[in-house]
């Protein structure tokens, strides 16, 4: 398998409902991960970029998160409408969306 260009990670960490942190699954996680497999799948960009869900980011009150590398991105709070954006913007166009990304009091 050929090195991709970006690495996203997916938060799908799933915890009690009752839990006081809450959890990136309760908040659309598993339906984020699936909207970029379907945009990667649609735009034939398995290979040239690699997706995996993932257990917890450490941002579950900014859930659900995405962490992109190389570049160390944390966006938090992601919605199914962002996944074309960051897909366009960040994976192909290299440009990491500032209002996307979690505090830089959180992640430094």
């Amino acid at each position: 398998m050929a090195k991709p260009e970006k690495h996203v990670f997916v938060c799908t960490q799933n915890r009690p409902p009752d839990h006081p942190k809450g959890s990136c699954h309760a908040r659309g996680g598993k339906s984020l991960a699936e909207a970029f497999a379907e945009e990667f799948e649609s735009r034939s960009l398995w290979g040239q970029f690699k997706l995996n869900t993932s257990s917890c980011l450490g941002f579950c009150e900014e859930g659900p998160a995405v962490l992109v590398y190389p570049h160390g991105t944390m966006y938090g709070k992601v919605k199914t409408e962002d996944v074309v954006r960051i897909i366009e913007t960040h994976l192909i166009g290299d440009e990491p969306i500032d209002e996307l990304k979690v505090s830089a009091d959180l992640w430094e």
